[in-house]
């Protein structure tokens, strides 16, 4: 089982805002919090987010060696597509829009997000139907 997860972020309070309503909408609570730091706890894992005095570069690049993503269970695809609609207004944007909800192929489906930081999240859906079919 993961232990946990850090990402070093630029801006603590916008990162604590972004990844606090994703992270809260998914079930996670929070659960840590000092100066440079939060984080938020779901059973035994956890996900920080740290604006570290050791940054040494001012953003996130998905497609550099490295993080490119992280996925989590998201609910049925209802809740999926509601994630997915509101979370523009909680600073995430849409990725592969146009093939929105089967950008990961036919029998998948899954919003793919992306934050003001750069961080990339999948959201998937559980009970993904049949391909060809949508809910």
């Amino acid at each position: 089982m993961l232990h946990h997860v850090e990402l070093w972020v630029p801006d603590l309070s916008r990162a604590a805002a972004e990844w606090g309503w994703l992270l809260g909408r998914l079930g996670y609570r929070p659960y840590q919090e000092w100066a440079d730091g939060r984080s938020w706890r779901m059973g035994e894992t956890y996900l920080v987010v740290e604006q570290s005095p050791a940054l040494t570069a001012g953003a996130h690049e998905r497609t550099r060696p490295g993080l490119n993503h992280l996925a989590f269970h998201a609910g049925p695809p209802g809740q999926v597509d509601e994630l997915a609609d509101s979370a523009p207004a909680h600073g995430w944007s849409p990725l592969f829009a146009d093939r929105y909800p089967h950008a990961g192929g036919p029998r998948h489906y899954a919003a793919y997000l992306v934050n003001s930081d750069g961080f990339e999240v999948e959201l998937v859906a559980a009970d993904e139907p049949p391909a060809g079919l949508t809910p």
